[in-house]
């Protein structure tokens, strides 16, 4: 669950998104539902621990679901919940941002 240390919202909302990887995750899960091996390919640079830690956070948080299906060898899907889906319009404004500056 995000840790809340002050009544502050802003810091309510950076300790959900609080790392590069969990921005990364919810930039992948805004094309729509992903299997964990999609995930793993999708996120550069990210170690199997590193991306599961970081998943069970956002699911703790109420970010994003888990959906396991009852076959061999298992499945599991991720996909964001209606809370997750509000993050969309701060990663776009992130985007536009890094549009706009990334070059300088």
């Amino acid at each position: 669950m995000a840790k809340v240390y002050t009544n502050c919202p802003v810091e309510y909302t950076a300790s959900i998104i609080s790392n590069k990887w969990k921005v990364l995750i919810l930039r992948d899960l805004l094309g729509g539902t992903k299997r964990y091996n999609e995930l793993n390919r999708s996120v550069v640079g990210i170690s199997a621990k590193v991306l599961t830690q970081n998943l069970k956070d956002l699911e703790s948080d109420g970010i994003i679901t888990r959906k396991v299906y009852p076959v061999v060898p298992p499945k599991v899907e991720y996909s964001l919940t209606k809370k997750g889906l509000e993050l969309k319009s701060i990663l776009d404004m992130m985007k536009e941002f890094g549009l706009k500056y990334k070059d300088e």
